[in-house]
């Protein structure tokens, strides 16, 4: 497993199932005798999507690799090998690509019980987390990485038929981070956001105790072929889930979340009164 650097603009490099896949997809198209331009639009994608999955920088959807087994005949030969992408330990340098479904997903869960998810946060609560990031990120860094998340902030308003379900430990609010005014911007900021009818945010009460969360984060994505990828983050090290039985016990886990977690009526309340305490 690589370790993951947020924020980065660097392409990712490939895995080597990612590029195994690639080469044996290429040489099915070359024995059709197709060009990459000829090809894309018989499998409805672009033709800059096929190099890159051909390249092993991308990862490549279910639904491609089914058009893709039907318009080159590849005997169940693409379907072989897709089952073996993406299982490597360590896709965390792929968080990038993550991003990427991110930008297409139809809805997008998340749950966090070490901070506020990226794409809920205020300027002043990502640079603390930067500010703080050991090793030290430089300057440079530290303004790059915070563009970055900036940029992904934007799904939220740029994205209105998206679902976005939060679940944060109500701790998580609690703590602070960056100072009290930090917190009420933050808590600010979070009210403004669940005014819309496509953001969801519930959060877990401190006096719960044990839920089905204590694993750790998850994230769960469906796109718009109603596909499933899921994506775990460690201390340095992620793990991009494409697997159906993995995807299914995230979806249990957080569908008991869900179950024990305050109502999104009743988190923006606590909400409210968290600020009006500060």
């Amino acid at each position: 497993m690589t370790d993951r650097t947020i924020g980065t603009t660097n392409e990712p490099e490939p895995s080597d199932s990612l590029k195994g896949f690639g080469e044996v997809h290429k040489a099915f198209r070359k024995r059709a005798g197709l060009t990459q331009e000829e090809y894309a639009p018989l499998v409805r994608y672009q033709p800059s999507t096929v190099a890159s999955i051909e390249q092993g920088r991308r990862f490549p959807p279910r639904v491609f690799v089914e058009r893709a087994e039907h318009v080159l005949d590849a005997f169940g030969a693409l379907k072989g090998a897709y089952k073996h992408v993406g299982r490597e330990r360590g896709l965390a340098s792929w968080f990038r690509q993550w991003a990427e479904l991110e930008e297409q997903a139809i809805s997008l869960y998340t749950f966090e019980n070490r901070l506020v998810p990226g794409l809920l946060q205020t300027e002043a609560y990502a640079r603390t987390l930067f500010d703080e990031q050991v090793p030290v990120l430089s300057d440079v860094q530290i303004e790059a990485q915070l563009a970055a998340r900036q940029a992904r902030q934007c799904l939220l308003a740029e994205r209105p038929n998206t679902a976005f379900s939060f679940i944060v430990e109500e701790y998580v609010v609690r703590r602070e981070t960056g100072g009290r005014a930090a917190t009420r911007e933050l808590l600010d900021h979070l009210l403004e956001l669940t005014k819309s009818r496509n953001v969801e945010l519930q959060l877990l009460p401190m006096t719960l105790g044990a839920h089905a969360g204590l694993a750790g984060p998850i994230q769960l994505l469906e796109t718009p072929e109603n596909e499933w990828f899921g994506y775990c983050e460690g201390q340095r090290s992620g793990q991009f889930l494409t697997d159906p039985k993995s995807i299914s016990v995230l979806h249990m886990r957080y569908a008991k979340l869900r179950s024990q977690a305050l109502s999104p009526g009743d988190s923006r309340s606590l909400l409210e009164r968290m600020r009006g305490a500060l």
